[in-house]
């Protein structure tokens, strides 16, 4: 069974930065595609960021340019930097674990879910 558990999420203005990290457990986390997906109250869950195994990353456009998800194989840890912050970017974010998938895969097909770090953004 795979465990995953994310940290770094809180409270921060517009414009500042949040890291978050997320630790796998129970598979070979070098082979498997990591990501990040959040969810804005009454909002669908959205891909933000993923990273396959061999380094390849995806963006959702809104996270293009202020984003930047990188993966610590030695460590078993995601993680996602986020700079320039918007009050939009205020959402439950969510690690997730797939064999293969891009922010365009669908939430519901993904087979493994972090609890969720909630990230809020005033202005």
């Amino acid at each position: 069974q795979v465990h995953l558990v994310e940290s770094g999420g809180g409270s921060v203005q517009s414009g500042g930065s949040l890291r978050l990290s997320c630790t796998a457990s129970g598979y070979t986390y070098s082979t498997i595609t990591m990501g990040w997906f959040r969810q804005a109250p009454g909002k669908e869950r959205e891909g933000v960021a993923t990273i396959a195994s061999d380094g390849s990353t995806s963006y959702a456009d809104s996270a293009k340019g202020r984003f930047t998800i990188s993966r610590d194989n030695a460590k078993n840890t995601l993680y996602l930097q986020m700079n320039s912050l918007k009050p939009e970017d205020t959402a439950m974010y969510y690690c997730a674990a797939h064999p293969l998938m891009s922010v365009r895969t669908g939430w519901g097909m993904i087979r493994y879910w972090g609890q969720g770090t909630q990230v809020t953004v005033s202005s």
